[in-house]
Formats: structure tokens, sequence, C-alpha cells
């Protein structure tokens, strides 16, 4: 069974970006969850000249789990994440309806996908019977406390440009709590906080105001 990890991801960015020819130029990072933690893997390879690193021109960060200490999982990600004798059984019996229940919760009451979106979101998931290897990409919860001191640390010594671009809303990394622990280890990053009713996913909910904060941020520097 192969296991996902988010150093094979940012191996996987490094290796695009070199076949793009774009291994010598100054990258502009935007991230936003899982991507969130690929991001800070790839500034800390950055920070430590690793082979192959990117040279990372700023970072802008979106409602991830960026500390897992502020970080709150959904149950079903929970209950899969330990890679358990019911894992195999959850991940079967996953269908559209409990799927589309469970994205819902962390979109926004006035900011809901409609029934196309879901459909394509839940498409996406099947592709090669991706639902059934949700066990395995979830072992990131657990990585993201095994690896907590090497990405924030990254984070919180590094010089290259930050900002955070967050949907207050967001019950997974819920506010107040994670942006005043953010704003206290990272004082040095600016922060767009969205409309009050934007949850986890503000470049779906709020495409605009999410593409204003991060023009404004790009052109800070």
């Amino acid at each position: 069974l192969h296991r996902y990890s988010f150093f094979e991801q940012a191996d996987i960015v490094q290796g695009l970006i070199m076949e793009l020819g774009l291994s010598q130029q100054k990258i502009n990072i935007l991230a936003h969850d899982y991507g969130d933690t690929v991001a800070l893997e790839l500034l800390y390879r950055f920070e430590h000249g690793k082979p192959g690193h990117l040279m990372i021109n700023s970072l802008c960060l979106s409602n991830g789990g960026i500390f897992p200490e502020t970080n709150h999982p959904r149950f079903i990600q929970k209950l899969l994440k330990d890679s358990g004798y019911f894992s195999s059984i959850f991940t079967r019996l996953m269908n559209y309806y409990f799927f589309s229940k469970g994205i819902s919760a962390v979109f926004g009451p006035h900011t809901q996908p409609t029934n196309a979106e879901y459909w394509d979101m839940w498409t996406m998931v099947r592709v090669n019977d991706g639902n059934l290897v949700m066990d395995s990409i979830l072992q990131f919860i657990n990585q993201r406390w095994k690896y907590r001191d090497r990405w924030v640390k990254a984070l919180t010594s590094t010089s290259v440009p930050l900002h955070l671009i967050y949907g207050p809303l967001d019950c997974v990394n819920p506010h107040p709590e994670f942006l005043d622990l953010y704003q206290k280890l990272v004082p040095k990053s600016t922060v767009s906080v969205l409309d009050d009713h934007i949850n986890h996913y503000p470049q779906l909910e709020d495409p605009l105001g999410f593409e204003q904060a991060y023009i404004n941020f790009i052109n800070s520097f």
C-alpha cells in the first residue's frame, strides 16, 4: 500500500519546477490547507539549502493546519487517520451523500457549493478509486504532529515575505484560536481576514476577495 507524505508531495513540486525549466527562477508560492504544509517543507528545504530546493520569493498560506494544536480534524478524518481495522470499511462505505454532507460543513452558510460542484468534487475523489486510499492520505494529520517543529520553525525563522489569507468561520482552524497563535508566532507576516461568513475554502467561497488579498500582498514587496 502506497503511503502518502508531505515529503513526497514536495519532491513532486520540485520535480515539476525542474521539468518546466524554472529551477533557477524565483517562485511565489500560494498554498491552501494540505498545500500549506507542503509549502512549509519546501520552505524548510530552501532555508537549509537542500539539493533541488526552490528559489522561494514569497509564500502565501490560507486556512491550513499549520499548527496541529489549533487544528481540529473532522470526526471521520480522526477515524480514518489511524488506518485501523475500520478504515477499510469506512472508505468503502463512503458515498456521495456522506461526502457532500462532510464538505458542506466546511463551507459558509451563504457560500455552499452547487450540486454540480459537489458532483465534480466527488468525481475527482473517485478517480482510480481515490476514496479507498483516504486513510493513507489522512496520515498527514499524524505527520503534522511528528514534524511540527521542523515546519513551524521554518515558518517562524524565514526572511521570505509571508502572508496569510484567512476565512474566519473555519471550523477546522477556528477563529480566534488559530489566528491568535499565528500572529503570535509569525508577527512579521501580514494577514488578510475575509468576511465573517467565509469558512475553510476562501478561494472558492470568496474568489474575488481572495484574489485581491493576494494581489495586494504581491504588490507590497
